[in-house]
């Protein structure tokens, strides 16, 4: 099931299931996990890329072995905040994933999260081999975290 904006998302999962957040790139696919109380992403894991359904068979054993409750693929719109050819390729592998899962599938903007990812990684003193290494799962761990921080404040303002 694909569910576009977060609120939809959040209403999709089950309660105490973690999270799992994707950054799509064209050579790997970092992953990050979050706790079961949607506080806290952290990197998880560089999947390379290698045919879709190897990939995405990967992705489920790792979602199936951590309890994953609903995944979240960062959505690469360009600057001005239009979708081109990498928003449609993730569009794709979200629709090919859906159809082989029944977790709930949403995105978030993901336009600032590899630079984000690179300056902690800088900010860390990582060599550049280990950055090379964690770039895209701290890049997912940043996608998920947007979206938690969302659906915190989403709760914060329903129950306040």
């Amino acid at each position: 099931m694909i569910v576009e904006d977060v609120a939809g998302f959040a209403a999709a999962l089950p309660r105490a299931r973690a999270v799992m957040g994707l950054d799509l790139g064209t050579k790997t696919i970092g992953v990050a996990l979050s706790d079961r109380l949607w506080s806290v992403a952290s990197p998880h894991e560089t999947v390379k890329r290698r045919k879709f359904t190897l990939d995405a068979a990967r992705l489920l054993e790792i979602a199936a072995a951590r309890e994953v409750g609903g995944v979240i693929l960062g959505l690469p719109r360009n600057m001005d905040g239009s979708e081109g050819p990498r928003c449609q390729s993730t569009r794709a592998f979200a629709r090919n994933l859906a159809a082989l899962t029944d977790l709930p599938i949403g995105f978030w903007d993901e336009r600032l999260s590899t630079v984000a990812a690179e300056r902690a990684l800088l900010e860390a003193d990582a060599t550049r081999k280990r950055r090379a290494q964690v770039i895209d799962s701290v890049a997912a761990s940043y996608i998920l975290q947007g979206v938690l921080d969302r659906m915190r404040h989403m709760r914060a303002e329903h129950d306040g």
